[in-house]
C-alpha cells in the first residue's frame, strides 16, 4: 500500500503547463498516469514499478498509458523535466522579488530551495534519486537543467562575496554545499512530524548562511 506520493501529486498538472494538442478527457488521462507514476517511484523506485502498476493506479489499460508515453523511461523524464521547470520558475521569480541586495537575494533563493523540497517532497525525492535511472541522453538534459538552478545559488554566492556579505574562499564549493544540504530536506521532512514549514524553512537558512560565511 502507497504511503509517500498520494497527498501531493493530486494536483501535478494543475501546477505544471505542458501544451497538449488533444483533448481534454487525453490531458486528465495524461495527468492521471503521472500522478500514478509520481507515487510509484516515490514508494517503490523506478525499477521497482511496472507500466502495469501504473496503469491499474492510474485507473487506465497498459495500451491506455501507451497512448500518452512510448515507454516508462519517458514518463520518469517527463516528471523530472517538469520538477526542474517549476523549481527553475520559483527560484527565478524569488530571486526577481528579492531586489538589488546580494544577501536578500541569497536569503530568497534558498528559501525558495528549502520550500519546493517541503512542499514538493516527492517530487523532489524522485527527481534526485532516480537520476540514475535515466538513459544518456534524457540524463544530460535533466542534468542541465540542474545546472541551471545550481549556477542561480552560484550567482548570489559570488555576488555576496564580491559585495563583503560572505567569506567563503570557494564560492562553487560552498553553493554545492548549500544545494546538498536544501535538497536532503526531501528525504527527512514529514508533513506530520509537527515542524511547521516556516521554521523549517528558517532553520535550514541559518545553516545555508553558515556555510558561505554571512556576516
Amino acid at each position: 500500500m502507497l504511503t509517500r506520493g498520494r497527498s501531493e501529486v493530486r494536483d501535478l498538472r494543475t501546477s505544471y503547463s505542458r501544451a497538449m494538442p488533444d483533448s481534454s478527457l487525453n490531458e486528465r488521462s495524461e495527468q492521471r498516469v503521472l500522478q500514478a507514476a509520481l507515487g510509484l517511484f516515490a514508494e517503490q523506485g523506478y525499477h521497482g514499478t511496472s507500466i502495469r502498476a501504473i496503469a491499474q493506479v492510474a485507473g487506465l489499460s497498459v495500451p491506455g498509458v501507451y497512448h500518452h508515453y512510448r515507454s516508462k523511461q519517458e514518463i520518469l523524464v517527463d516528471l523530472m523535466v517538469l520538477v526542474m521547470d517549476e523549481l527553475l520558475s520559483r527560484s527565478r521569480a524569488a530571486l526577481d522579488a528579492a531586489g538589488d541586495d546580494p544577501l536578500q537575494q541569497f536569503d530568497a533563493v534558498v528559501s525558495e530551495l528549502v520550500r519546493f523540497h517541503v512542499e514538493r517532497r516527492d517530487h523532489a525525492f524522485v527527481a534526485s534519486t532516480e537520476l540514475r535511472s535515466l538513459e544518456p541522453g534524457n540524463r544530460s538534459r535533466v542534468i542541465a537543467l540542474r545546472d541551471q538552478q545550481q549556477a542561480l545559488v552560484e550567482a548570489c554566492i559570488q555576488a555576496g562575496r564580491r559585495a563583503g556579505e560572505f567569506s567563503t574562499p570557494d564560492p562553487r564549493e560552498a553553493a554545492r554545499a548549500v544545494s546538498v544540504l536544501c535538497v536532503g530536506v526531501a528525504t527527512w521532512y514529514r508533513p506530520d512530524g509537527g515542524a511547521a514549514v516556516g521554521a523549517v524553512v528558517r532553520r535550514q537558512l541559518a545553516l545555508c548562511r553558515a556555510l558561505v560565511g554571512a556576516r
